[in-house]
């Protein structure tokens, strides 16, 4: 059975997201839904406050108290997610659920070295002795690319890189061969060559069975590292379907921005298109669809009625009311006329 056909390893479905605040209640994710089964792979992408980096938290309990988590399915490997007891969060995390997170200095103790950081969890989880600990740590650091691994052991995180620190945060993820993998912009600090190395370790622990979910703003990453893609745009999911589907026909504007915006992503050449105006304030979003005062094809019924996200062809899902148009580059009957210029 491929990775394609088994039953989901994860399940989110209606996942929602509410921060209390001094200023009121703010919902960053709202109604988001996707699986993952074992081995497969999915990038979640979007400009920064689309909700994407709070998705990941939420499935893995780490937001805030603050923080309300709804979800009518929250399961992983059959098992809710929802509501679970510290306890159990600490038995899962680690050798079943990882994450690599984006800010790896606030991530890591600064106190400890890193080699110990790295060493503690074969100890903690699998109950090995210092020795044996070690030299694992030593072998994970030298297949994220660090150089002199053994010496570079006794080092405190402040003595590393930026790119050195994500590599450490990388083969702390990959330490207990966990079943999932959240990885939040696991390469931007890293130059091409280790983005390339990252990768392909990242890719052979999928052949392995690791379920693997990218966060990224690096469409071109993303093209090298997940199968399935869904889009973010202000806390929702907008856009859904296979990369190699997506990529070369989106379904949806925002979509055909972000790729606009980084044509190697589509292994094309030519110059850079960046989107229009800035995402909204999550707190005051527009009426209608969240996207239209930056959509060039926006119309009036934009401006006043939310587009629900809805199968646009076999495999594709879409949140635009014009989202066959946008597929096809064809136009529709616009009926209602346009709302922009």
């Amino acid at each position: 059975m491929t990775a394609t056909e088994e039953a989901p390893l994860l399940t989110v479905s209606g996942l929602n997201v509410a921060i209390e605040g001094a200023a009121g209640t703010v919902q960053p994710v709202r109604d988001v839904s996707f699986t993952l089964a074992q081995g497969d792979s999915l990038a979640i992408v979007g400009e920064s406050g689309s909700g994407k980096s709070m998705t990941s938290l939420a499935v893995l309990g780490l937001l805030p108290e603050q923080a309300t988590v709804r979800a009518e399915d929250l399961r992983f490997d059959g098992a809710e997610l929802t509501g679970l007891a510290d306890p159990d969060w600490q038995q899962l995390r680690g050798e079943q659920l990882a994450m690599i997170f984006q800010d790896p200095l606030s991530a890591l103790n600064p106190a400890l070295t890193v080699g110990y950081q790295i060493a503690e969890m074969f100890r903690r989880h699998r109950g090995w002795g210092r020795s044996r600990a070690r030299q694992a740590a030593v072998e994970l650091m030298a297949q994220v690319g660090i150089p002199d691994p053994a010496a570079r052991l006794r080092d405190y995180p402040h003595q590393f890189s930026g790119g050195m620190r994500q590599r450490v945060m990388i083969a702390m993820a990959l330490a207990l061969e966990p079943r999932l993998l959240i990885a939040d912009e696991p390469t931007t600090a890293l130059d091409v060559t280790v983005q390339a190395q990252i990768l392909r370790l990242l890719r052979q622990r999928q052949r392995d069975g690791l379920a693997l979910v990218v966060i990224s703003h690096d469409l071109g990453v993303v093209a090298r590292s997940a199968r399935r893609v869904v889009v973010m745009y202000a806390g929702t999911l907008v856009e859904s379907g296979l990369v190699a589907e997506v990529y070369p026909a989106p379904a949806h504007p925002y979509t055909a921005g972000l790729l606009a915006a980084s044509p190697r992503a589509r292994g094309t050449a030519g110059s850079v298109r960046p989107i229009d105006g800035q995402p909204p304030d999550i707190s005051a979003l527009p009426a209608g669809c969240a996207f239209h005062p930056r959509c060039p094809i926006a119309r009036e019924r934009c401006t006043v009625e939310r587009p629900k996200l809805r199968v646009v062809a076999p495999g594709r899902e879409s949140a635009c009311h014009f989202a066959e148009e946008v597929l096809t580059g064809e136009p529709t009957k616009r009926g209602t006329g346009a709302a922009h210029g």
